[in-house]
Parts: structure tokens; C-alpha cells; sequence
């Protein structure tokens, strides 16, 4: 568990962990598993802007805004990147060899840019609606934590991989499906007691998060040929604009 830890964070965050001395597809499985404990000090670098933006009584947007930055600085933007990429594959050709190529490239086409903008837009939206509202850092907590949480539903055994090599590769298929519901089932229920909302609201969150990842998921799947890591960042931060919609509200 120990690997499996130190290769979540180093993933996942722009913490400065050991790399893991063993990679192999259990630890693999084990690190998405653990995906939403390692989002805990994103979460956490999220909540500490929204609550000094509410001390220095700064315009929620503005707080909102500096906030989701504050996420994509401590992920050193990887899933932002994934979701550029993810697009302009999406965009390119039905050509599954050409799309690969291009999600690989590098570059970003418009399609990357108008998806990064509307994504970054409804997230960091939503995200001042829930502050305005009173329940920001609640929010905030929730859409990090689930937005990483349905990296199990990407790296679940039956959903293959797009490319023999890459991060893809080494996570797909890596979790099985009853404990990737298992992660599913438990952040809904721990969404009950999110204090601030109403019961239901924290499990419909995570909810939409999941339906909004697995809908993406399908979609890339059937372009790709499997998963890439470009995808499963694509998932992450769509789930979690789902997610802070719903809290929004």
C-alpha cells in the first residue's frame, strides 16, 4: 500500500513523494482505489482560498476562480491537460489511429481551447454559486474528492486500454468492478453528512459525477479503442464541474 500511496500523490498531486519501488497492476489498482484520499490535499488547498476569500470579503467568483486555480496548480494541471487532449481527439477524425496520434501531440486545436474554457467556466461558476450560497468549502470538498473518486470507474477490469504503453495502460483494468462500485456507493454515503447541504443533495452530486464520467468514458471508448490517461483526466474534471452544479443549486 505504501507504492500504491506514493504513486496516488505523485499523480494526482504536485506533491514531492518517493516514486514507487514496485509498479505493477496491483499497486496499479490499489492507487486509484486510493485516488480520493490523495485528493485530500487538493481539496484542502481549495478550501483554504474559498475561506480567505470569504475573509477578505472578496466577490465569490473572484474566490471561486482563485480557488479551482489553486486545484489545477496542485495537480500541476494534468487533468486540464487531459481534457485538451482528450478533445481535440474527440474532434479529430473517426480514424482511431489519427485520433491517438493527435491526442499525442501536444498541441491544442480549438476544440481543446472552447472545451477547457466551457469546463473551466461551469466549474468555476458553480463553484460561486455554492459560495454565495454559504457552502463553498463544502463544495469544494465534495467536486475535488468525487471528481477523483470516479478514476476507478476508468480503470475498472472490462474497460481496456486505447495503447499498450502509458499511464493508461498501467491503470486500466487495474480495479475491480465491485470495489470500484464499493468506492462509488461510500462517497455517496458520505456525502449525506456533508454539513451545510440538504441529505440528498451530496449523494446526487456524486451521483451526477459518476454519470457524467461513465458517459464520457463510453464516448472515448468507442472513438478510441480503450482508456488513455488523457481520458481519464477528461473524466476528472468533467465529474467534478458535474458535481459542483449540483451543489450550486
Amino acid at each position: 500500500m505504501r507504492d500504491s500511496a506514493r504513486l496516488a500523490l505523485g499523480t494526482l498531486t504536485a506533491l514531492p513523494v518517493p516514486a514507487p519501488r514496485v509498479l505493477d497492476r496491483r499497486v496499479a489498482g490499489n492507487a486509484m482505489l486510493l485516488a480520493p484520499v490523495a485528493a485530500l490535499p487538493l481539496a484542502a488547498a481549495a478550501v483554504l482560498v474559498v475561506l480567505g476569500g470569504e475573509l477578505l470579503r472578496l466577490p465569490a467568483l473572484v474566490s471561486a476562480t482563485l480557488a479551482v486555480a489553486a486545484v489545477a496548480l496542485a495537480s500541476r494541471g494534468l487533468h486540464l491537460d487531459g481534457l485538451a487532449d482528450t478533445a481535440d481527439g474527440l474532434a479529430a477524425s473517426y480514424d482511431r489511429e489519427r485520433a491517438l496520434r493527435i491526442m499525442r501531440s501536444g498541441d491544442s486545436g480549438p476544440a481543446a481551447m472552447v472545451t477547457l474554457l466551457l469546463v473551466l467556466l461551469v466549474q468555476c461558476g458553480a463553484l460561486a454559486g455554492a459560495v454565495s450560497a454559504g457552502h463553498g468549502a463544502v463544495a469544494a470538498v465534495l467536486a475535488v474528492v468525487t471528481g477523483r473518486g470516479v478514476l476507478v470507474l476508468g480503470c475498472a477490469r472490462g474497460v481496456p486500454s486505447a495503447r499498450e504503453e502509458g499511464l493508461g495502460a498501467t491503470v486500466a483494468g487495474s480495479v475491480a468492478l465491485p470495489l470500484a462500485v464499493l468506492v462509488a456507493v461510500s462517497l455517496a454515503g458520505l456525502a449525506v453528512f456533508a454539513p451545510g447541504l440538504p441529505w440528498w443533495q451530496g449523494p446526487l452530486a456524486v451521483l451526477a459525477a459518476f454519470v457524467v464520467a461513465g458517459a464520457l468514458l463510453a464516448r472515448a471508448a468507442s472513438r478510441f479503442g480503450g482508456v488513455t490517461g488523457d481520458v481519464l483526466g477528461a473524466c476528472v474534471e468533467s465529474a467534478t464541474a458535474a458535481a459542483l452544479v449540483v451543489v450550486s443549486v
